[in-house]
């Protein structure tokens, strides 16, 4: 079987035996030719899997070869094999996109690791991907059972998410593995928050600050919603920065790393992850966020502000004002501003007046984009068959990401002098599995929890708090209990349920219990060589 036919143009070609033999040897088929104008009749009749091109010939030069070569065969990759180290020779070889460059006289090793830089690179990435994955299959397995902390399940989520992206940009049929302990770690993390949830949020009604907080036993819980601002953008002003912060609606960790590996080269980057309440919705979330209060407390000290579930008003609409609720509870006087994006035009106005905003202390910056995506890739056919897979969904992300307001306010930050905070209220699962629960007409239409009285639905499946008082959750009813999907589950109605199956399976939603959607992450960016200036 052959590795590959190569094109050898040179025209000392009879000195290159030698060379040659070595290659075929390996594997390889060559075709040799002594003349740029041979070699390009040649690429007229044939591909070739790479070219390697002496720089130096009598007739046709190299260079001139390979612009020639490029329009018969563009996707060929090209090696240039030169006697010069001339820059400027270099800087054109560079310019009509050869894939590497070797200076003469080239050895049978140099020209080997080229073949497989440029021809079984992927397969060899492949290779070595699954077998990494496959060492570290078992230790996951190992520690998803000796899992006691949320610490211990945000490191097992990362890892996961790792092998993932890995996996992603490979063949590897590993993909499904990963996908069943993924689905099994899930299981586990459930489990996980049914024991712990209600504790956690006793703990913090009895003035717990969370893991990294102010108070006293900060172990016994994690960080979660309310502590945000308390526990990462406080102390960052109380040392006299300014902060801006982005809050990325739906925003997965996963997503987060495609973003870091772009804005690596501008930021010094502190990763952490924190832990949404539930549910995992904006309302809930996202509030909790702002006043550094969980529902009810939000509910019971600004009634003004808090917008129940069967009400028509925005559930998101007074973010700013609570914002100004937590500073003057706090006794923080830190100017700030409060903006939402929704599309290009409302960051276009943003953008307009970023320089006013530069001498506030605290600016908070809402992004709607990625919930927004979501939610049109369940309602439109076309958006769902360009982000049919996660890695689909977390390319567009990316190109978003890449091209939107994001992009020049990432490099204007970059420069100026402030901490920036990235994080989210949430992330989302694409939910696959439907299960039954049957609720009045009052009950609330998200897919990953209901809350309701008289919920009928299999408890097995679920997890339920039927006094949300314990939870700090809001109680229309006194009968009014909390129903959360786990996993990739999604509720449907029995007598809509085929509607709903095929109208909301694979949609990526939130609400529920997963670790996409709980464990989120809190990223601090400090621009590159501040933090030494600091020191």
């Amino acid at each position: 079987m052959s590795n590959g036919l190569l094109l050898w143009i040179d025209d000392e070609i009879e000195l290159l035996k030698a060379h040659i033999i070595f290659l075929e040897k390996k594997g390889y088929e060559v075709a040799t030719v002594s003349n740029g104008s041979d070699a390009i009749e040649l690429c007229r009749q044939q591909s070739f899997d790479l070219i390697l091109l002496d720089e130096m010939m009598p007739g046709l030069s190299g260079l001139e070869t390979l612009q020639q070569i490029k329009d018969i065969q563009p996707a060929t990759p090209v090696v240039m094999c030169t006697k010069s180290e001339e820059e400027n020779i270099m800087d054109q070889a560079i310019g009509s996109k050869i894939a590497d460059y070797l200076i003469k006289p080239v050895n049978p090793s140099q020209i080997l690791l080229s073949l497989k830089k440029n021809i079984h690179q992927k397969d060899i990435v492949t290779e070595m991907t699954q077998s990494g994955y496959q060492q570290d299959y078992q230790q996951i397995a190992l520690k998803m059972m000796d899992c006691r902390t949320c610490s211990d399940w945000m490191e097992i989520y990362r890892r996961l998410v790792k092998w993932e992206l890995e996996l992603s940009d490979t063949d590897s049929q590993m993909t499904e593995m990963l996908a069943m302990q993924k689905e099994e770690a899930n299981i586990g993390f459930a489990k996980f928050i049914a024991r712990n949830y209600l504790d956690w949020i006793d703990l913090m009604r009895n003035g717990n600050a969370g893991k990294n907080g102010n108070a006293s036993s900060s172990d016994d819980r994690p960080m979660m919603s309310p502590d945000v601002f308390r526990n990462r953008i406080f102390p960052i002003l109380d040392k006299g920065e300014k902060v801006f912060l982005i809050v990325i609606d739906n925003f997965r960790y996963d997503q987060w790393k495609m973003l870091a590996a772009d804005i690596g080269e501008l930021f010094d980057i502190d990763e952490d992850m924190y832990m949404s309440i539930l549910p995992t919705a904006t309302q809930y979330a996202r509030n909790a966020i702002f006043s550094g209060l969980m529902p009810n407390r939000i509910a019971e000290m600004f009634p003004e502000l808090w917008v129940d579930e069967d009400e028509e008003e925005g559930k998101n609409l007074n973010e700013e004002p609570l914002i100004q609720t937590m500073l003057d509870r706090y006794r923080k006087r830190y100017s700030f501003s409060y903006h939402k994006v929704n599309d290009s035009q409302g960051a276009d106005r943003f953008m307009e007046h970023y320089n006013e905003c530069r001498e506030k202390d605290l600016n908070v910056l809402v992004i709607n984009f990625i919930d927004m995506l979501s939610h049109a890739r369940t309602e439109s056919k076309m958006v769902r068959e360009l982000a049919n897979t996660e890695s689909a969904y977390r390319s567009i992300t990316q190109s978003w990401l890449r091209h939107s307001v994001l992009s020049e306010l990432f490099r204007r930050l970059s420069q100026d002098d402030c901490k920036v905070v990235i994080t989210t209220d949430h992330g989302s699962i694409r939910a696959s599995k439907p299960i039954k629960i049957i609720g009045d007409r009052n009950t609330n239409t998200n897919l990953r929890y209901k809350l309701g009285k008289n919920l009928n639905y299999s408890s097995r499946d679920v997890y339920v708090i039927k006094e949300p008082r314990k939870a700090q959750l809001p109680s229309p009813n006194l009968s009014t209990s909390y129903v959360f999907a786990t996993g990739e589950d999604f509720f449907a109605y029995p007598n809509n349920y085929n509607y709903y199956v095929s109208y909301y399976k694979d949609t990526f939603q939130h609400g529920g219990i997963s670790m996409e959607e709980m464990l989120i992450p809190l990223i601090t960016l400090t621009p590159k060589g501040k933090g030494k200036r600091e020191k």
